[in-house]
């Protein structure tokens, strides 16, 4: 049997305490209907309550779409459904702890830290993850706790792993694991991936005690909303990280599909194509030359034209880098994406996005290759719009979408308003999306209130505002 979790304090019992978990994950930004509550519900009825390792995987599977979505609930579920609560160790006491090892009676801090550092060498070497987590409870206990204030006792996980340093480690491991065999090959790639493992199981787990600890004086609301992480579809572009961008990646492909479909052509013609007059009348013979059943020719569809200028300058890096890969995605699914990338001039990049290549890399030639800085590096909407609109004027036709996307943050420079009306005058359809929050529009050197009035602008600040944008268009 797994590890107890601690009993439900909540008013309504134990059916309160899981309509405070889902809230929870909800605010999280994991949707949550109400057939899922209701799913999760009935989970408490079937799994083994007393096996916490157990109701974390049955509420995962009803109330998780995505891989993405586990590492927020995790942390979610360990504040709402913690190990059972017990008494700190004390290192004085007589007699063993919890985990079975002699008492901890050690003269200073140092030899405490030096005698806990050799049984966790031991833990890790021998992987028991319930062991495991049972010793993180105890270092947090002994090693984890800041300065006392008159009201609380202050633990964090940083002063456990700086006392255990358990990075330093792995030497050790890894001879064990290898059981002085060779090193090199696949046995040591094996055991390299076995040590990173068992290390990130126990820093994850001393968070989640520092969590709890900290709940547990400040409620368990307050920590949830510094303690999870923002999913990666609702990251702000222009403050991604490298982890953030490798998750969109996946995300990308759906959204570009969903966007083809929506920026197709419209056929005037409806869903069926030219009439077949030859067909219809060879039909009408049998109903004595009556036309009752009218039949067409099928209809030929056509992958619909895009054209993207992106602006590529420093102060929108996160969110060009996901733009193109949106670019390299639609490829797929347009008969023509040209990519036009800018900062105080323009030049097509399309070249550089070649199908199956890497984005990053394409990125990195894009940087040494184009030609998108004429003057002093930084955004020139008004000069960027006016050089595209002189050298590929061709590019934008009545069969074409275009699709404008950057902050619109001029440097109180031209912005060049009259050029885009007549980009978006020529194009089937345009659409700008902006990656800065609506409320910062038309402040300081923003022109995008300006750019509103001519182009459809759309707030685009996250991967998951996009999706809505796809959605409604």
């Amino acid at each position: 049997m797994g590890q107890p979790v601690a009993p439900a304090r909540e008013p309504g019992g134990l059916a309160g305490h899981l309509d405070g978990f889902v809230r929870a994950v909800r605010e999280a930004g994991i949707p949550v209907g109400i057939s899922q509550a209701v799913d999760a519900a009935e989970i408490l009825t079937v799994v083994d309550l007393l096996d916490r390792e157990q109701l974390r995987h049955g509420l995962a599977a009803v109330l998780l779409q995505r891989a993405a979505q586990r590492d927020a609930y995790d942390v979610l579920f360990d504040l709402w459904w913690p190990l059972g609560d017990r008494p700190a160790p004390d290192p004085a006491d007589g007699e063993a702890g919890e985990t079975g090892q002699p008492t901890l009676d050690v003269p200073d801090d140092a030899a405490l830290a030096e005698l806990m550092r050799a049984q966790l060498l031991e833990l890790l070497a021998d992987g028991d993850p319930e062991a495991l987590r049972r010793f993180a409870r105890d270092a947090v206990d002994l090693l984890g706790q800041g300065q006392p204030t008159p009201s609380r006792q202050s633990y964090f996980s940083y002063r456990v792993m700086r006392a255990l340093s358990p990075d330093t480690l792995v030497a050790q491991l890894l001879a064990g694991l290898l059981g002085g065999g060779e090193r090199g090959g696949l046995a040591e790639q094996v055991a390299r991936q076995t040590v990173r493992d068992r290390l990130a199981a126990f820093r994850t787990a001393v968070e989640a005690e520092v969590r709890r600890r900290t709940a547990a004086e400040k409620g368990r609301d307050r920590v949830a909303k510094n303690a999870v992480r923002p999913l990666a579809d609702q990251v702000d572009f222009l403050r991604a990280q490298s982890a953030d961008l490798a998750e969109l990646r996946r995300s990308v492909a759906p959204l570009a599909r969903r966007l083809a479909v929506r920026l197709s052509a419209r056929r005037r013609m409806g869903r069926e194509g030219r009439l077949d007059f030859r067909k219809t009348v060879r039909a009408s013979l049998g109903t004595g030359g009556v036309p009752v059943v009218t039949h067409h020719r099928p209809r030929k569809v056509h992958k619909p034209e895009l054209v993207v200028l992106c602006d590529v300058s420093g102060s929108v890096a996160g969110f060009s880098h996901f733009t193109l890969m949106l670019t390299q995605a639609l490829r797929e699914h347009f008969t023509g994406v040209r990519a036009f990338a800018f900062v105080d001039s323009t030049d097509e990049v399309t070249r550089f996005f070649t199908p199956g290549v890497d984005v990053a890399d394409a990125i990195a030639r894009m940087g040494r290759e184009a030609q998108v800085v004429g003057f002093d590096g930084h955004s020139d909407y008004g000069t960027a719009l006016e050089v595209f609109a002189d050298r590929w004027a061709s590019a934008v036709g009545p069969k074409t979408s275009l699709l404008v996307l950057g902050d619109g943050r001029t440097n109180y420079r031209q912005p060049g308003v009259p050029v885009l009306a007549g980009l978006v005058g020529k194009a089937r359809s345009a659409h700008w999306l902006n990656p800065e929050p609506r409320r910062l529009w038309g402040s300081g050197d923003s022109a995008a209130e300006r750019y509103g009035e001519v182009i459809d602008m759309v707030e685009c600040r996250n991967a998951a505002q996009l999706a809505d944008f796809v959605t409604t268009l």
